[in-house]
């Protein structure tokens, strides 16, 4: 299992991990959403929950549920700003097609 977090998506989580004296670390998962398929949920973790992978980046700790984790295999989590836009953005090998607005994605998986 493979999820790599680039330099500034560190740096982005470590702001909010600042911010929430109670968080573990950050939990990324997909759920079904979409016209595709599936779409990406980022959220802070509080808790390991029976099943989670851990993997750890410069102190950093993603949390990944067994049910997605096949899905989010070999992602790479970057944080952009664009103007006045700031998001996560996400670069999924399992990723075989989009829909047009960008919101999900399916897998060939």
């Amino acid at each position: 299992m493979a999820i790599q977090l680039t330099t500034a998506a560190i740096q982005r989580v470590r702001h909010f991990l600042v911010r929430e004296p109670d968080a573990i670390g950050l939990r990324f998962g997909v759920k079904k959403t979409g016209c595709s398929g599936w779409g990406y949920t980022v959220e802070v973790a509080r808790d390991q929950r029976p099943g989670d992978s851990v993997i750890e980046q410069e102190g950093v700790r993603v949390l990944i549920d067994a049910d997605s984790l096949s899905l989010v295999d070999g992602t790479e989590i970057d944080f952009v700003s664009q103007g006045l836009n700031q998001q996560f953005a996400f670069r999924n090998p399992q990723a075989v097609a989009a829909c047009g607005c960008g919101e999900s994605f399916t897998t060939a998986v």
